[in-house]
């Protein structure tokens, strides 16, 4: 069985260099670019996905739609589930990074934006910027969140990884997950047994896919992005070096 992991193509805020969150922004030029890179790499890898499953916001939504029709994968079979939005960035979120960086210190935005278990500044519950106001999460059974830490996404996470994993196990085959910077980072950190302190360095760069070969009881028997590496390593640089000062 082959797991795929693709984090969305560049957004406009990813462009901006913006906190985004849950805020819905659509794919740049180069997002739709990558996007299609992602589609036509699974084609060249004779990867035969059998289930597609993305969050609900729009940057995840556009790449999952130029993937699915790359690959042939029907659009009525695509399944969406809020659990796999971005992590909320709270009172961060629209900000611009390297602003932030300099009016807070680097150190303290790369707590907010890399620790296991610290969470931004939450929003107050009059912000316009709460979901609760948005009409696209009216449905969700659960406390939308103010701000998350990775730890916070995880736990949120959780009930959405049960009910997949034995849907893949009923399912034999290839799966395809489209997301984000986090809600992914979350899931490696499952998969790969990473320690709070590991998952830290994690980077996950914007349309590549990532390929998780797993045994019948879901162990990592390899996983490599479709990709070369110098371009796999350029790509991961930028993750890196965004939101630091300038």
């Amino acid at each position: 069985m082959k797991l795929i992991l693709l984090r969305h193509g560049e957004s406009q805020w990813n462009l901006e260099n913006r906190f985004t969150g849950w805020k819905d922004v659509s794919l740049t030029k180069a997002g739709i670019a990558e996007a299609t890179f992602s589609g036509q790499q699974l084609l060249k890898a004779n990867i035969k996905i059998k289930s597609v499953y993305t969050s609900l916001l729009k940057r995840a939504l556009e790449t999952t739609d130029i993937v699915t029709d790359i690959i042939n994968f029907p659009r009525e079979h695509i399944k969406y589930d809020w659990r796999l939005n971005e992590r909320h960035y709270g009172a961060l979120q629209g900000l611009n990074k390297s602003e932030t960086a300099s009016k807070f210190g680097e150190e303290q935005v790369k707590i907010w934006r890399r620790s296991y278990d610290t969470p931004p500044p939450l929003l107050s519950e009059d912000d316009e910027r709460h979901p609760k106001f948005n009409p696209k999460f009216a449905q969700i059974d659960g406390n939308l969140p103010s701000g998350e830490s990775l730890k916070n996404v995880i736990e949120r996470l959780k009930p959405f990884w049960k009910n997949y994993l034995s849907f893949i196990k009923e399912n034999p085959g290839n799966h395809l997950i489209v997301a984000h910077s986090n809600s992914l980072r979350a899931i490696v950190k499952v998969l790969d047994e990473l320690s709070n302190k590991d998952i830290i360095s994690v980077n996950i760069p914007t349309g590549v896919p990532l390929v998780y070969k797993l045994d019948n009881n879901f162990h990592v028997i390899d996983k490599k992005y479709l990709i070369d590496e110098d371009r796999l390593k350029e790509k991961q640089e930028i993750v890196a070096n965004q939101g630091k000062a300038k």
